[in-house]
C-alpha cells in the first residue's frame, strides 16, 4: 500500500501538496524532509522495550541506534534508525525565547531544520502555546494539553503530548544535555530529564534505490536459491 495522505497538516496551513505517504508496514514517508517516520510514535513502549517509553537521552539514543524494525510489506528489516535531527533556523542557534518561531528556543518554529517542529506545526497542523507571538498568555490558543484534549495526529499512532528527544546536544548548557521538542506546548528547548523517543530513518522505503539490511538480503538470496533448486528438481523429474 502506498496511500498518499492529502496534506494532513498542509491543508490546514493552506498548502495543497501532500507531504506524508503511508508506505504500509507501520512506516510513513515525508517527501519534504526526505525521511521515514515510524507510524507508532511511542514504539519503544508498544514493542516492549521500555515500560512507558520515557527515557533519558542516552537510553533514547541507544534505543534508536539499536532498533531493528521488520517491514512486513517489503519483507525487510531496517536498522538505520536515529532520533530526529534539529538544526538552527539561521546560520547559528539563537538561544533567545520567542513565541513566533523567529528563534530556535520557544514556539512557532516551522523550519525544516527541526524535524519534530516541522512535524508538529506543518505536517500535523498543530498549534503551540502563544503562537503567534502574543503578549497575553491567557488568550493564547493551543490544541494539546491544558485539559482541552488531543489535536489531530493522523496518520500516526501513540503521539504522546509530552517531551520528545532530538539527537542534537544542547551546547550552551551541558546540564541540559540535548534539545527536545514538546508535543504538548509546541516548544523547543534544552532539556535534561526523561522524554520520549520517536525513531526516523533517512530516505523512502518504497524507493527503488533503497537497499535492505544485509541479513534481509541474505535471506532473500537464500529464498531465490531454494526456488531455483525446486524448479531444477521438477525439471529433472520430468525427464
Amino acid at each position: 500500500m502506498a496511500a498518499i495522505l492529502a496534506g494532513v497538516g498542509l491543508l490546514a496551513s493552506g498548502a495543497a501538496q501532500a507531504t506524508l505517504h503511508d508506505r504500509g508496514g507501520g512506516l510513513i514517508y515525508d517527501d519534504v524532509l526526505k525521511i521515514t517516520w515510524l507510524k507508532d510514535a511511542n514504539y519503544a513502549q508498544t514493542s516492549g522495550y521500555d515500560d512507558d517509553g520515557n527515557m533519558d537521552w542516552s537510553a533514547a539514543k541507544a534505543w534508536a541506534a539499536g532498533l531493528s524494525y521488520f517491514d512486513s510489506v517489503r519483507n525487510v528489516t531496517w536498522t538505520d534508525w536515529r532520533l530526529p535531527t534539529l538544526g538552527p533556523i539561521g546560520a547559528s542557534f539563537n538561544y533567545n525565547w520567542s513565541n513566533n518561531g523567529t528563534t530556535d528556543v520557544g514556539t512557532g518554529n516551522t523550519s525544516q531544520n527541526s524535524e519534530m517542529a516541522y512535524m508538529f506545526y506543518v505536517n500535523l497542523g498543530l498549534k503551540g502555546y502563544c503562537t503567534p507571538d502574543n503578549p497575553n498568555p491567557s488568550s493564547c490558543t493551543w490544541q494539546w494539553g491544558g485539559g482541552v484534549g488531543a489535536g489531530p495526529t493522523a496518520p500516526f499512532d501513540n503521539v504522546v503530548p509530552d517531551e520528545y528527544w532530538s539527537d542534537t546536544a544542547y551546547a550552551p548548557d551541558p546540564a541540559n544535555l540535548a534539545w527536545m521538542f514538546d508535543f504538548d506546548y509546541g516548544d523547543q528547548l534544552g532539556y535534561f530529564g526523561g522524554a520520549y523517543a520517536w525513531a526516523v530513518r533517512p530516505g523512502d522505503v518504497a524507493a527503488a534505490g533503497e537497499v535492505p539490511e544485509p541479513m534481509s538480503l541474505a535471506l532473500f538470496g537464500a529464498g531465490l536459491a531454494g526456488l531455483a533448486l525446486g524448479r531444477r528438481r521438477r525439471s529433472l523429474g520430468a525427464l
